[in-house]
């Protein structure tokens, strides 16, 4: 999956000042996931938290521009991910999804969970058999309209 030029750009000014997502949040008051979000082009900065990160990263604070533009979510190459990890999520939801679904519309009635009104936290569990990786997303339960 080709990463969008100026994604590239923050994402290889972070590797080379060896900066981690939560690094770069910190000081915004922000969370990696979204930190990371911004990097990849699917989230929008207010002028301060821009040039904020064009500091951190040393780079051109003229590129605020870019960061501060809303962008096209979900924008990604929409055929089967080939990348393990990614296609480890798609495999969850061809696995799990209709299950989840059923037992969300079960507890909260027909509707979805929003992905505007929405939080993804990722954490480190250890585990003498080996770490583990916890994902938590919470999201407002929006039902659907009866007109």
């Amino acid at each position: 999956m080709a990463i969008a030029s100026f994604s590239a750009t923050l994402l290889e000014a972070k590797r080379r000042l060896g900066l981690s997502f939560a690094e770069l949040g910190a000081p915004m008051g922000r969370d990696e996931v979204w930190v990371a979000s911004l990097l990849h082009g699917q989230s929008t900065a207010s002028a301060e938290e821009a040039q904020q990160l064009l500091e951190m990263l040393q780079l051109d604070p003229a590129l605020a521009a870019e960061l501060t533009t809303y962008p096209v979510k979900g924008a990604l190459n929409p055929t089967l991910p080939t990348d393990p990890l990614l296609y480890r999520f798609y495999e969850i939801l061809q696995v799990y999804g209709m299950p989840l679904k059923d037992v969300i519309q079960e507890k909260f009635g027909d509707g979805i969970m929003s992905a505007i009104d929405f939080s993804l936290h990722v954490d480190k569990v250890e585990d003498p058999k080996g770490d583990r990786v916890k994902v938590t997303m919470n999201g407002k339960f929006l039902p659907y309209r009866k007109w």
